[in-house]
């Protein structure tokens, strides 16, 4: 029995939309996408008139970091917790940001594999939570950001020993810290921390295994390194030059922003209690991270929608803030949509099962009551979100 969602405004996911369009769901799939007229149905099949409301794909959040709580200081609360509290909480995590509609996200960093346990839970079915691609723990060099939870390693050798062991733990990418960061004391955020060759080593053995390979770079040697050498995605992106961005459209890489971080850190400031010194870093970098991301736009380098969800005030659940920003620096609505569907599909390397909505894909799509090309904060509004389904099933339905 097929469910037909009819007479509805379809954004697609590439950029396309169909007026007054239908699609067809059975089972796990997608089986039909346009017109009405031309749609399939049968008697036994349910039929929801969508009229005044507006389809579109699953969204994918590209960065994210569920066991991580999104308090004023979340680094001290995962240090602090025990790893069953961390757990729990990680389940709630998941669940919110299902909630919001996100219904695939890569996960960029866990504690002890936390994030692996909570994937694997997620497909088979104990939890609710959305689709999750893990990167287990983040690879970093000794005392560089986020070895607090992170896997720290020096030199070529045992940057590949600590791949091998995300791997061996079921990661589904690698993620490499080739710079200093906001969120970790007595680091700056421009610093080169992995070398070129180190991060060669690392992409050398992700790529052995199949697996993509993504990168914590702010600082601009540090995301010129990870571009030459090979890293399929550069998070956050704080200080882009000329040829930064030329290496970035040479080696087909994707950024994602995550404007969300230093947007709620410099918002929340210290007293709402985040430390003093991530608010005195993100409001050195705010500025040129956003004229990154703009001169990067426009130049047509491929941009996926990312929060950093977990940092602080920067809350699970509450992901799609990032649209409202990307729209706030230039983006057309349309495209912080794409950047939140087939281009954050593209990074995760799942662009023929997620991302737009075409026959034959997972059928991952939400109904909003009303138009977020209008106004893309609508996505913001928990109420507005009418349906979300994942893989056929409906896990909020009030059509």
């Amino acid at each position: 029995m097929a469910i037909l969602f009819k007479n509805g405004k379809v954004i697609i996911g590439n950029g396309e939309v169909i007026h007054r369009g239908t699609v067809v769901v059975d089972g796990k799939k997608i089986v039909f996408v346009g017109s009405a007229k031309r749609a399939p149905s049968s008697k036994k099949d349910t039929i929801l008139d969508i009229s005044g409301k507006t389809i579109l794909p699953g969204l994918i959040d590209a960065h994210v970091h569920l066991c991580v709580d999104g308090s004023p200081d979340p680094i001290t609360s995962l240090l602090r917790d025990s790893i069953p509290q961390i757990t729990l909480k990680t389940v709630n995590h998941a669940r919110q940001t299902l909630e919001a509609g996100v219904t695939t996200v890569r996960d960029m960093g866990g504690k002890d594999y936390i994030d692996i346990a909570i994937r694997d839970g997620i497909e088979s079915g104990i939890i609710q939570g959305p689709r999750m691609l893990c990167s287990g723990k983040l690879v970093c060099m000794t005392g560089g950001h986020g070895w607090q939870f992170g896997r720290e390693a020096n030199g070529t050798d045992e940057v590949r020993a600590a791949v091998r062991e995300q791997l061996r733990a079921g990661a589904d990418l690698i993620k490499l810290m080739a710079t200093g960061g906001v969120m970790t004391k007595g680091v700056e955020p421009g610093a080169t921390q992995f070398t070129l060759e180190e991060l060669i080593a690392g992409v050398e053995e992700a790529r052995k295994a199949g697996r993509r390979t993504a990168t914590h770079a702010q600082g601009t040697e540090g995301i010129k390194n990870a571009l030459r050498a090979g890293i399929n995605s550069i998070e956050h992106s704080f200080f882009l030059d000329d040829e930064a961005i030329e290496l970035l459209l040479e080696m087909k890489a994707f950024v994602v922003p995550t404007l969300c971080a230093p947007y709620h850190i410099i918002k929340a400031g210290v007293q709402k209690g985040v430390p003093a010194y991530a608010v005195e870093k993100s409001k050195k970098v705010i500025k040129s991270h956003w004229e990154s991301i703009k001169r990067a736009h426009k130049a047509g380098v491929p941009i996926a929608m990312g929060t950093d969800a977990g940092t602080p005030f920067n809350r699970h659940g509450e992901n799609l803030k990032e649209m409202e920003l990307l729209v706030r620096i230039g983006f057309k609505p349309m495209e912080a949509i794409v950047a939140t569907t087939k281009t954050a599909s593209e990074v995760l390397g799942l662009e023929k099962k997620i991302g737009t909505l075409e026959k034959g894909k997972l059928a991952d799509l939400i109904v909003v009551d009303g138009d977020p090309l209008m106004d893309i904060s609508l996505l913001q509004k928990k109420e507005k979100i009418l349906a979300i389904m994942k893989e056929g099933y409906f896990y909020k339905n009030q059509l």
